[in-house]
């Protein structure tokens, strides 16, 4: 299984690049013109084994807000360009290349922030660290987010014990029609 999904991590990770890297050039044009600062956001993430890593999205907070969850952010900290990149999950457009370089996966439990230690602990318990990140997962497209840590690293746990190819590719296509973002 893990050599299946690395292989078609790369496969269609290269192809949605090559596809996505137009919409990707016009976001990246569409944040800088909206605020000042860098088009590209790298923030420090707990991935595989509780190993850091850099995680990269394109910016849709205003330079200077403090490296918080999402859910924790101020509202008024979101730009408006970054409204509609998170609705539309554009944001997450960068992390492709986090797929590439082996620090994530399409699909997995999301990568949350170092500082947010209750989920940590509830995925360590649950074996769920075990697992490469991902920039979807189970627990998106049933609309949790990482506000409630237990239930997050619970469904990541269900996820992993479940887990298939055919399971990926149908949280895939279920994150592409579901709006919102974590």
């Amino acid at each position: 299984m893990k050599e299946l999904k690395r292989a078609f991590d790369l496969v269609a990770t290269t192809l949605l690049l090559v596809m996505t890297s137009p919409v990707l050039l016009l976001c990246v044009l569409a944040v800088r013109a909206s605020s000042p600062g860098p088009a590209i956001f790298s923030q420090t993430r707990v991935g595989r084994d509780g190993a850091l890593f850099r995680c990269h999205k394109l910016r849709t907070m205003y330079e200077g807000t403090p490296s918080l969850p999402s859910h924790e952010a101020p509202a008024n900290a979101v730009t408006a360009v970054g409204k509609i990149l998170r609705k539309f999950k554009l944001d997450e457009l960068p992390q492709f290349w986090n797929v590439l370089k082996g620090e994530m996966s399409l699909v997995g439990p999301r990568p949350c922030l170092p500082t947010q230690t209750e989920l940590i602990e509830s995925r360590r318990r649950l074996g769920v660290l075990a697992a490469l990140p991902g920039i979807t997962g189970m627990a998106q497209i049933r609309g949790i987010d990482m506000s409630t840590p237990r239930l997050l690293a619970e469904t990541d746990a269900a996820y992993l014990r479940t887990a298939s190819f055919w399971l990926d590719l149908r949280i895939l296509f279920g994150t592409l029609y579901r709006n919102g973002g974590d």
